[in-house]
Protein backbone atom coordinates (compact mmCIF):
# COMPACT_ATOMS: atom_id res chain seq x y z
CA UNK A 1 0.00 0.00 0.00
CA UNK A 2 1.43 3.44 -0.76
CA UNK A 3 1.85 5.56 1.83
CA UNK A 4 0.81 9.46 1.92
CA UNK A 5 2.98 11.66 2.61
CA UNK A 6 1.29 13.97 5.88
CA UNK A 7 4.34 16.41 7.39
CA UNK A 8 3.18 18.19 10.43
CA UNK A 9 5.84 20.03 12.36
CA UNK A 10 5.96 19.11 15.50
CA UNK A 11 5.96 21.29 18.58
CA UNK A 12 8.15 19.67 20.65
CA UNK A 13 11.43 17.26 20.59
CA UNK A 14 12.56 14.74 22.45
CA UNK A 15 15.52 13.40 20.87
CA UNK A 16 19.03 14.87 21.55
CA UNK A 17 21.79 15.16 19.28
CA UNK A 18 23.89 12.90 21.22
CA UNK A 19 21.14 10.08 19.76
CA UNK A 20 21.40 11.29 15.93
CA UNK A 21 25.02 11.18 16.02
CA UNK A 22 26.35 7.44 15.48
CA UNK A 23 28.14 5.50 17.94
CA UNK A 24 30.54 4.50 15.39
CA UNK A 25 30.67 8.02 14.06
CA UNK A 26 34.49 9.08 13.01
CA UNK A 27 33.87 12.96 14.83
CA UNK A 28 33.18 11.04 17.97
CA UNK A 29 36.77 10.15 19.00
CA UNK A 30 37.61 13.54 17.28
CA UNK A 31 35.62 15.60 19.33
CA UNK A 32 36.87 13.88 22.63
CA UNK A 33 40.31 14.01 21.52
CA UNK A 34 40.03 17.65 20.80
CA UNK A 35 37.90 18.66 23.70
CA UNK A 36 40.41 17.29 25.66
CA UNK A 37 43.47 19.68 23.92
CA UNK A 38 41.37 22.13 24.08
CA UNK A 39 40.81 22.10 28.17
CA UNK A 40 44.38 22.56 28.43
CA UNK A 41 44.56 25.83 26.61
CA UNK A 42 42.07 27.62 29.13
CA UNK A 43 45.05 29.74 30.37
CA UNK A 44 45.97 31.04 26.84
CA UNK A 45 42.08 32.01 26.07
CA UNK A 46 41.96 33.51 29.47
CA UNK A 47 45.22 35.81 28.20
CA UNK A 48 43.31 37.13 25.31
CA UNK A 49 39.80 38.18 26.54
CA UNK A 50 38.91 40.98 29.03
CA UNK A 51 37.95 40.07 32.38
CA UNK A 52 34.65 42.26 32.37
CA UNK A 53 31.95 42.75 30.34
CA UNK A 54 29.60 40.75 28.20
CA UNK A 55 30.21 37.38 27.59
CA UNK A 56 31.64 36.28 24.39
CA UNK A 57 31.06 32.83 21.97
CA UNK A 58 33.75 30.32 24.17
CA UNK A 59 36.54 30.22 21.90
CA UNK A 60 36.55 26.32 22.16
CA UNK A 61 33.49 26.15 19.81
CA UNK A 62 35.02 29.14 17.30
CA UNK A 63 38.10 27.02 16.91
CA UNK A 64 35.92 23.89 16.57
CA UNK A 65 33.86 25.42 13.63
CA UNK A 66 37.05 26.35 12.17
CA UNK A 67 38.12 22.66 12.47
CA UNK A 68 35.14 21.31 10.43
CA UNK A 69 35.48 24.23 7.79
CA UNK A 70 39.26 22.55 7.17
CA UNK A 71 37.53 18.97 7.31
CA UNK A 72 34.45 19.24 5.41
CA UNK A 73 36.13 21.70 2.51
CA UNK A 74 33.92 25.15 3.49
CA UNK A 75 34.33 27.61 1.17
CA UNK A 76 33.78 31.04 3.58
CA UNK A 77 32.90 31.34 7.20
CA UNK A 78 29.66 32.54 6.13
CA UNK A 79 28.82 28.93 4.40
CA UNK A 80 30.16 27.41 7.65
CA UNK A 81 27.83 29.35 10.11
CA UNK A 82 24.96 28.44 7.47
CA UNK A 83 25.96 24.99 7.46
CA UNK A 84 26.31 25.06 11.44
CA UNK A 85 22.50 26.17 11.59
CA UNK A 86 21.09 23.19 9.90
CA UNK A 87 23.42 20.54 9.78
CA UNK A 88 22.78 18.44 13.23
CA UNK A 89 26.33 16.87 13.17
CA UNK A 90 27.91 20.63 12.97
CA UNK A 91 25.98 21.58 15.76
CA UNK A 92 26.52 18.34 17.76
CA UNK A 93 30.32 18.97 16.88
CA UNK A 94 30.98 22.13 18.06
CA UNK A 95 28.53 21.88 21.43
CA UNK A 96 25.44 23.84 20.22
CA UNK A 97 21.91 22.35 21.40
CA UNK A 98 19.07 22.58 18.59
CA UNK A 99 17.70 25.77 20.31
CA UNK A 100 20.91 27.45 20.58
CA UNK A 101 21.48 30.27 17.78
CA UNK A 102 23.75 30.27 15.56
CA UNK A 103 26.35 33.02 15.93
CA UNK A 104 26.85 35.50 12.98
CA UNK A 105 29.67 35.01 10.69
CA UNK A 106 30.98 38.30 11.84
CA UNK A 107 31.96 36.47 14.83
CA UNK A 108 35.19 35.18 13.54
CA UNK A 109 36.27 38.42 11.75
CA UNK A 110 35.76 39.90 15.01
CA UNK A 111 37.66 37.46 16.78
CA UNK A 112 40.32 36.91 14.03
CA UNK A 113 43.23 39.35 15.23
CA UNK A 114 42.61 38.36 18.96
CA UNK A 115 41.58 34.15 18.61
CA UNK A 116 43.22 33.00 15.37
CA UNK A 117 46.77 34.31 15.77
CA UNK A 118 49.98 32.46 15.22
CA UNK A 119 50.34 31.97 18.86
CA UNK A 120 47.26 30.35 19.80
CA UNK A 121 46.94 28.45 16.24
CA UNK A 122 50.61 27.19 17.08
CA UNK A 123 49.68 26.28 20.86
CA UNK A 124 46.81 24.35 19.47
CA UNK A 125 49.32 22.86 16.55
CA UNK A 126 52.08 22.07 19.69
CA UNK A 127 49.57 20.36 21.60
CA UNK A 128 48.69 17.86 18.64
CA UNK A 129 52.18 17.15 18.30
CA UNK A 130 52.70 16.54 21.94
CA UNK A 131 49.69 14.09 22.49
CA UNK A 132 51.25 12.10 18.63
CA UNK A 133 54.49 12.29 21.02
CA UNK A 134 53.47 11.30 24.15
CA UNK A 135 52.10 8.18 21.87
CA UNK A 136 55.64 7.36 20.76
CA UNK A 137 54.14 7.95 17.21
CA UNK A 138 56.61 10.26 15.76
CA UNK A 139 60.38 10.33 15.63
CA UNK A 140 62.78 12.79 16.81
CA UNK A 141 65.75 11.21 14.61
CA UNK A 142 64.53 11.43 11.01
CA UNK A 143 62.94 14.20 9.08
CA UNK A 144 61.95 15.35 5.89
CA UNK A 145 61.06 19.10 4.57
CA UNK A 146 60.09 20.54 1.61
CA UNK A 147 58.37 23.96 0.66
CA UNK A 148 55.81 24.90 -1.92
CA UNK A 149 53.59 28.40 -2.64
CA UNK A 150 50.26 29.28 -1.50
CA UNK A 151 48.71 31.89 -3.94
CA UNK A 152 47.71 35.40 -2.45
CA UNK A 153 44.33 36.83 -2.25
CA UNK A 154 45.93 39.13 -4.66
CA UNK A 155 45.64 40.21 -8.69
CA UNK A 156 47.97 41.00 -10.89
CA UNK A 157 47.03 44.67 -11.50
CA UNK A 158 47.58 45.25 -7.86
CA UNK A 159 51.23 44.50 -8.52
CA UNK A 160 52.32 48.07 -9.08
CA UNK A 161 55.72 50.15 -8.65
CA UNK A 162 56.37 51.33 -5.30
CA UNK A 163 57.26 55.07 -6.18
CA UNK A 164 53.77 55.33 -9.08
CA UNK A 165 51.49 58.01 -7.08
CA UNK A 166 49.27 57.83 -10.38
CA UNK A 167 46.56 56.67 -8.60
CA UNK A 168 44.22 53.55 -9.67
CA UNK A 169 42.17 54.02 -12.98
CA UNK A 170 38.94 54.53 -12.26
CA UNK A 171 35.88 51.98 -12.25
CA UNK A 172 35.49 48.64 -10.00
CA UNK A 173 37.79 46.40 -12.36
CA UNK A 174 39.67 48.95 -14.58
CA UNK A 175 41.58 47.57 -17.52
CA UNK A 176 45.54 47.45 -16.76
CA UNK A 177 47.98 47.11 -19.19
CA UNK A 178 51.56 46.13 -18.11
CA UNK A 179 52.31 43.84 -21.38
CA UNK A 180 55.83 44.19 -21.98
CA UNK A 181 57.09 46.19 -18.70
CA UNK A 182 59.78 44.75 -16.82
CA UNK A 183 58.20 43.99 -13.06
CA UNK A 184 59.99 42.65 -9.83
CA UNK A 185 59.76 42.46 -6.07
CA UNK A 186 62.46 45.00 -6.38
CA UNK A 187 60.62 47.64 -8.01
CA UNK A 188 56.92 46.76 -7.34
CA UNK A 189 54.86 45.67 -4.05
CA UNK A 190 51.15 44.36 -4.22
CA UNK A 191 48.49 47.07 -3.40
CA UNK A 192 46.22 44.34 -1.83
CA UNK A 193 48.55 42.47 -0.05
CA UNK A 194 52.07 43.30 1.02
CA UNK A 195 53.77 40.34 2.29
CA UNK A 196 52.80 38.78 -1.35
CA UNK A 197 55.79 38.32 -3.88
CA UNK A 198 55.95 37.39 -7.56
CA UNK A 199 57.64 34.02 -8.00
CA UNK A 200 57.27 30.92 -9.66
CA UNK A 201 59.23 27.86 -8.87
CA UNK A 202 59.89 26.21 -12.26
CA UNK A 203 60.91 27.31 -15.68
CA UNK A 204 57.97 27.96 -17.96
CA UNK A 205 55.86 28.06 -15.17
CA UNK A 206 53.77 31.11 -14.95
CA UNK A 207 54.80 34.06 -12.38
CA UNK A 208 51.92 34.68 -9.72
CA UNK A 209 51.45 36.87 -6.43
CA UNK A 210 51.92 33.96 -3.59
CA UNK A 211 53.36 32.93 0.13
CA UNK A 212 55.83 29.93 0.45
CA UNK A 213 54.76 27.77 3.24
CA UNK A 214 57.36 25.11 4.65
CA UNK A 215 57.30 22.15 6.73
CA UNK A 216 58.96 19.72 8.71
CA UNK A 217 57.76 16.32 8.62
CA UNK A 218 58.88 13.16 10.81
CA UNK A 219 59.44 10.04 8.97
CA UNK A 220 58.21 7.37 11.18
CA UNK A 221 54.01 8.38 10.85
CA UNK A 222 54.72 11.23 8.21
CA UNK A 223 52.88 13.81 10.54
CA UNK A 224 54.12 17.60 10.67
CA UNK A 225 56.00 19.13 13.35
CA UNK A 226 57.06 22.42 12.37
CA UNK A 227 55.04 24.94 10.08
CA UNK A 228 56.40 28.30 8.82
CA UNK A 229 55.28 30.70 5.97
CA UNK A 230 57.84 33.04 4.45
CA UNK A 231 58.28 35.58 1.71
CA UNK A 232 58.81 33.35 -1.61
CA UNK A 233 62.04 33.71 -2.30
CA UNK A 234 64.73 31.51 -4.22
CA UNK A 235 66.43 30.92 -0.94
CA UNK A 236 63.33 30.98 1.50
CA UNK A 237 63.47 27.17 1.03
CA UNK A 238 66.43 26.67 2.85
CA UNK A 239 66.58 29.22 5.22
CA UNK A 240 63.24 28.19 6.46
CA UNK A 241 64.84 24.54 6.35
CA UNK A 242 67.55 25.14 8.76
CA UNK A 243 65.03 27.49 10.95
CA UNK A 244 62.84 24.92 11.60
CA UNK A 245 65.35 22.13 12.05
CA UNK A 246 67.08 24.45 14.70
CA UNK A 247 63.92 24.88 16.91
CA UNK A 248 62.98 21.04 16.44
CA UNK A 249 63.13 19.26 20.19
CA UNK A 250 66.20 17.46 21.56
CA UNK A 251 69.33 18.91 19.53
CA UNK A 252 71.85 17.13 21.03
CA UNK A 253 70.62 14.36 19.29
CA UNK A 254 72.00 13.16 15.89
CA UNK A 255 69.44 13.27 13.22
CA UNK A 256 68.83 12.61 9.45
CA UNK A 257 66.78 15.20 7.01
CA UNK A 258 65.58 14.49 3.85
CA UNK A 259 65.02 16.97 1.02
CA UNK A 260 64.74 17.45 -2.94
CA UNK A 261 67.35 18.85 -5.33
CA UNK A 262 66.26 22.33 -4.43
CA UNK A 263 68.07 22.10 -1.05
CA UNK A 264 71.64 21.33 -2.70
CA UNK A 265 73.71 23.55 -1.95
CA UNK A 266 76.99 23.88 0.26
CA UNK A 267 75.20 26.12 2.58
CA UNK A 268 72.46 23.98 3.20
CA UNK A 269 74.29 21.33 4.03
CA UNK A 270 77.03 23.24 5.73
CA UNK A 271 74.28 24.44 7.91
CA UNK A 272 73.18 21.04 8.44
CA UNK A 273 75.78 19.78 9.97
CA UNK A 274 76.31 22.57 12.80
CA UNK A 275 73.10 21.52 13.90
CA UNK A 276 74.11 17.84 13.92
CA UNK A 277 71.93 17.22 11.14
CA UNK A 278 72.84 14.49 8.38
CA UNK A 279 71.75 15.58 5.54
CA UNK A 280 70.19 13.24 2.84
CA UNK A 281 69.02 15.36 -0.56
CA UNK A 282 68.50 14.63 -3.29
CA UNK A 283 71.94 14.92 -5.83
CA UNK A 284 71.77 17.14 -8.98
CA UNK A 285 73.12 15.80 -12.21
CA UNK A 286 76.02 18.33 -12.02
CA UNK A 287 78.07 20.51 -9.63
CA UNK A 288 76.34 18.70 -6.59
CA UNK A 289 77.63 19.96 -3.34
CA UNK A 290 76.37 16.50 -1.76
CA UNK A 291 79.17 14.10 -1.23
CA UNK A 292 80.03 10.40 -1.38
CA UNK A 293 79.97 10.09 2.32
CA UNK A 294 76.35 11.39 2.51
CA UNK A 295 75.16 9.21 -0.49
CA UNK A 296 76.91 5.89 0.24
CA UNK A 297 75.11 4.74 3.30
CA UNK A 298 71.25 2.73 3.22
CA UNK A 299 69.51 5.58 5.27
CA UNK A 300 70.05 7.73 2.58
CA UNK A 301 68.34 5.86 -0.08
CA UNK A 302 65.50 5.48 2.46
CA UNK A 303 65.22 8.90 3.37
CA UNK A 304 64.77 10.33 -0.34
CA UNK A 305 62.66 7.83 -0.94
CA UNK A 306 59.98 8.80 2.28
CA UNK A 307 60.34 11.99 2.35
CA UNK A 308 58.41 12.14 -0.80
CA UNK A 309 55.36 11.48 1.74
CA UNK A 310 55.34 15.53 2.77
CA UNK A 311 53.73 15.93 -0.28
CA UNK A 312 50.77 13.74 0.64
CA UNK A 313 50.50 16.68 3.32
CA UNK A 314 50.91 19.34 1.09
CA UNK A 315 48.13 18.17 -1.16
CA UNK A 316 45.91 17.30 1.43
CA UNK A 317 45.66 21.33 2.99
CA UNK A 318 45.40 22.52 -0.89
CA UNK A 319 42.76 20.16 -1.88
CA UNK A 320 40.83 19.98 0.87
CA UNK A 321 41.85 22.47 3.21
CA UNK A 322 41.66 25.19 0.91
CA UNK A 323 44.83 26.74 1.35
CA UNK A 324 45.83 26.52 -2.78
CA UNK A 325 44.80 30.03 -2.54
CA UNK A 326 44.77 31.73 1.02
CA UNK A 327 41.60 34.91 1.40
CA UNK A 328 43.87 36.02 4.40
CA UNK A 329 45.85 38.90 3.83
CA UNK A 330 49.70 39.21 5.20
CA UNK A 331 52.09 36.52 6.65
CA UNK A 332 50.23 36.47 10.19
CA UNK A 333 47.20 35.33 9.58
CA UNK A 334 48.12 32.64 6.69
CA UNK A 335 50.55 31.53 9.44
CA UNK A 336 47.51 30.90 11.92
CA UNK A 337 45.20 29.38 9.28
CA UNK A 338 48.68 27.08 8.24
CA UNK A 339 48.93 25.87 11.48
CA UNK A 340 44.80 25.00 12.13
CA UNK A 341 45.71 23.13 8.65
CA UNK A 342 48.05 21.19 9.34
CA UNK A 343 46.88 20.50 13.29
CA UNK A 344 43.71 19.20 11.89
CA UNK A 345 45.92 17.38 8.88
CA UNK A 346 47.81 15.46 11.96
CA UNK A 347 44.40 14.77 13.66
CA UNK A 348 43.59 13.12 10.51
CA UNK A 349 46.81 10.83 10.28
CA UNK A 350 46.48 10.35 14.14
CA UNK A 351 42.71 8.80 13.56
CA UNK A 352 43.93 6.48 11.09
CA UNK A 353 47.16 5.54 12.57
CA UNK A 354 44.93 4.75 15.42
CA UNK A 355 42.26 3.56 14.59
CA UNK A 356 39.26 5.95 15.08
CA UNK A 357 38.03 5.43 11.67
CA UNK A 358 35.62 2.61 10.82
CA UNK A 359 37.31 -0.10 8.11
CA UNK A 360 35.93 1.30 4.24
CA UNK A 361 33.80 -1.90 4.12
CA UNK A 362 31.47 -1.10 6.97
Amino acid sequence: MRGNPDFQGAMFSYISLEERVPQTHPLRKLRAVVDALLATMSREFEAVYARRGRPSVPPEMLLKALLLQILFSIRSERQLVEAINYNLLYRWFVGLNIEDKVWDHSTFSANRERLFNEDLARAFFERVKLSAQWGRLTSDEHFSVDGTLIEAWASHKSFKRKDDDSGTPPGRNPEVDFKGQERCNDTHASSTDVDARLFKKSQGDKSRLCHMGHILMENRNGLIVDVQITHASGTAERDAALAMLKRRGNRNKRATVGADKGYDSKAFIKGCRKLKVTPHVAAKDKHSAVDGRIQRHEGYKTSLKVRKRIEEAFGWIKTVGGLAKTKLVGHAKLTGQALLCFATYNLVRLGSIGGWWPPLSE
